[in-house]
């Protein structure tokens, strides 16, 4: 191995060394003080109840892990949103899991609560996956309740969501194992079963204290909520439970009865490992964005036996496209290529940018695709489309648009993985969060914003300066420097992968090792959705 393999290979360690450093705070939710207090009580934490629910050895691909990291630090925090969602198994059914975390802020749901349910609730629509709510939650975080409530895509829009997947004939099933306050009542009990744990679980639309300063009424809340209450005097809830263990069972059994799914029909053959390495990945890999790289030399080692067949191989070459598996399922690649390539007319094309060529070759791909009935992976790295009077003159928009066309018209499923830069019109045209990919996830050398670092941190500069001289200020040299190094720091800082997964413009930031895991659980997941839409463009620029 050569010294800059070892060097790449040691540089993207430590990137992933922080990664799991960030996700191991994370999994400790309100910390451990917390969790104890939860035990006493004789409950379990929410990644407790996940853990125990699915089935033993299955995999479980966790959404939003990283949601909210470094944000409402003046409210204390709130890891992982206060909610765990994600894919996984029970009694061998794929479904997806939403189980609210007591031990931060007692389950309370801040803004981004609100936006990580609602991304669970669109992936179960999206893909008819069946929805197990575990509800655990002090309900809206009333000092915030402005940015959670009113809005369309607000804390009310699970409950239209609900209703909506109900309408849809996708399974929902609901346990109380908690708190469950006011307007959050209702998602329980517009689901399609309820039950709930005894002396822990309680739901109503407002508890004693608010029913006294409301009404004058003193009753204390098991009486008010309890599950006496509402499985023998209401009738709100089906069943109660002595345990979190026993209603965690009790939902096992309701899924081991369920009738098969419809199927999308996608294509998987018997699954096989890479023949290439995937641990040289990390040495394959610049950690220096700005370095290219061979971006076959990442595709061998992400798909089966490292058998990739390249779409136009020799034309449009910033752009790969080609079909391969990945274990087992049939998969349309779109890549970025991220070495300089030399064109049929000798000319130069730079690695990471977006030619007219490779617009072309991409968008036809994009539409053969959606003919076979194929699902697309969208492997960003990507600079942006190029610009300049030559390309301007040669039509770059029109080409980029059939490219936006193509991709944003498809009917079969779409996946993103960032493993580099994500700028600009880029970001857009390889399948970036406006363009509902199925799953997107960033590797921790993922960058995303307008433009590169240096480049935006330099135009802001001249900004800034323009600005101050406007007002009569002179800058020396020197303070020239600082400003831009406080530009350039602050800049850095909204590029990163972990600033992205926090706003959720990323499902989460994982261990490259992982990619095919999420790939093949998310075309799992889109295959119970049968494709009802037909591809259709619209007018595309020829």
């Amino acid at each position: 191995m050569d010294i800059e393999f070892n060097k790449n290979e040691d540089q993207n360690k430590q990137l992933l060394f922080q990664l799991h450093k960030k996700l191991e705070a994370v999994k400790l939710g309100g910390g451990k003080s917390r969790i104890a207090k939860e035990h006493e009580k004789g409950k379990l934490t929410a990644r407790e109840r996940i853990s125990y629910l699915t089935d033993e050895g299955s995999d479980f691909l966790e959404v939003g892990a990283l949601a909210a990291d470094g944000m409402y630090e003046e409210e204390g925090g709130c890891p992982s949103a206060g909610v765990v969602t994600g894919i996984g198994y029970v009694s061998g059914r794929m479904c997806m899991i939403v189980a609210n975390d007591a031990t931060v802020k007692a389950g309370a749901w801040f803004p981004m609560t609100a936006k990580k349910n609602l991304r669970a609730q669109e992936i179960a629509m999206e893909n008819r996956l069946p929805i197990i709510y575990l509800v655990d939650s002090a309900g809206v975080f009333l000092p915030m309740q402005n940015e959670i409530f009113p809005d369309k895509e607000h804390f009310g829009r699970q409950f239209r969501n609900n209703a909506k997947m109900s309408s849809m004939g996708i399974i929902q099933v609901a346990a109380i194992m908690g708190s469950c306050v006011a307007g959050g009542a209702y998602l329980p009990i517009m689901s399609d079963e309820a039950m709930i744990v005894d002396k822990t679980g309680s739901i109503f639309l407002a508890g004693s204290y608010l029913v006294k300063a409301a009404i004058g009424e003193t009753v204390d809340n098991e009486t008010l909520g309890g599950a006496t209450t509402h499985c023998e005097i209401s009738g709100v809830t089906d069943n109660k439970y002595d345990s979190d263990q026993e209603c965690l069972d009790a939902i096992r059994k309701i899924f081991d009865k369920i009738g098969d799914y419809e199927k999308a029909g996608f294509d998987r053959a018997e699954a096989k490992k890479p023949a290439k390495n995937m641990d040289e990945l990390y040495g394959i890999f610049p950690s220096d964005r700005v370095k290219p790289y061979d971006m076959h030399d990442v595709i061998s080692r992400l798909v089966d036996d490292s058998e990739f067949d390249e779409y136009k191989k020799d034309y449009g070459k910033t752009l790969l496209c080609g079909t391969a598996r990945i274990d087992g399922w049939a998969i349309g690649i779109i890549a970025n290529q991220r070495k300089i390539v030399k064109n049929k007319k000798g000319e130069m094309q730079m690695g990471g940018v977006i030619y007219s060529d490779s617009a072309d070759k991409a968008a036809r791909f994009i539409m053969n695709c959606n003919q076979r009935k194929i699902p697309l992976l969208f492997l960003q790295d990507v600079s942006g489309f190029m610009v300049g009077s030559k390309a301007e003159h040669g039509g770059i928009i029109k080409d980029g648009a059939k490219m936006v066309n193509a991709m944003a018209n498809s009917v079969v499923p779409k996946f993103t993985i960032i493993v580099g830069n994500s700028y600009g019109a880029g970001n857009y045209a390889m399948c970036g969060k406006a363009y509902d990919p199925r799953l997107i996830y960033s590797w921790p050398t993922a960058q995303m914003a307008v433009m590169s670092g240096a480049s935006a941190a330099k135009t802001l500069l001249q900004i800034k300066v323009a600005s101050l001289k406007k007002s009569g200020k002179e800058i020396s040299p020197e303070d020239e420097k600082q400003l831009l190094r406080e530009i350039t720091d602050k800049y850095n800082e909204e590029l990163s992968p972990y600033y992205a997964a926090a706003r959720l413009w990323v499902d989460g930031v994982i261990d490259p090792l992982e990619t095919r895991k999420v790939i093949s659980m998310g075309i799992e997941a889109a295959n119970h959705a049968p494709i009802t839409e037909r591809f259709n463009v619209g007018v595309i620029q020829t």
